[in-house]
């Protein structure tokens, strides 16, 4: 349950019921909960996510799935956002993440011996999130892991998910009843 009410067609403003109804029926219906289920209340701003999401999590992207997940995960343990987490611990598993990784990112345990694209990917949000700032050294790192295209695609994909959970903890989005992975201790 959220602090605001699901959005319904009748809702949203009439000008924009026309992006609404195409959300809809390009998830096959109304978003059950997640940020979607937010951002749907101005459905303009979700159908303009939406495009960019689909963009960063997809094949088009030149990151390999293993680093889009890892992404997501140091995103979600950074602000603190159970519902990322949830969505994606699982999915950052079966791309290759493994479970010490996993777990240790969860429980903001020491990381080390990490492959190189995943260090990269680790110390890179981790910086960002935490001093608002990427160091020069960090920073090449990063590039020489990803090259240019790689590296704003890993910015912006951090980016996007930031703003998913800046929605989903200020609009206090909570977990579905049942999850499969250990919480996100916040």
């Amino acid at each position: 349950m959220s602090r605001i009410p699901a959005a319904t067609r009748e809702s949203v403003p009439e000008n924009q019921r026309d992006a609404y109804d195409q959300v809809i029926s390009e998830r096959g219906g109304p978003p059950a909960g997640g940020p979607i289920a937010i951002m749907i209340n101005v459905p303009e701003i979700t159908q303009r996510g939406e495009h960019l999401r689909a963009y960063l999590r997809s094949k088009d992207s030149s990151l390999p799935a293993k680093v889009r997940e890892l992404a997501m995960l140091v995103t979600a343990r950074e602000q603190d956002c159970p519902y990322i987490w949830y969505a994606h611990a699982a999915s950052g598993r079966r791309s290759g993440l493994s479970d010490a990784l996993v777990d240790s990112l969860r429980d903001k345990k020491e990381l080390s011996g990490l492959p190189d694209d995943e260090s990269a990917v680790v110390s890179y949000g981790q910086e960002f999130f935490r001093t608002h700032q990427v160091s020069q050294a960090t920073f090449d790192l990063a590039l020489a892991q990803f090259g240019v295209r790689g590296l704003t695609e890993l910015t912006n994909l951090m980016g996007y998910y930031s703003s998913l959970a800046f929605n989903i903890n200020a609009f206090d989005v909570g977990l579905p009843a049942e999850i499969t992975e250990s919480p996100l201790p916040v």
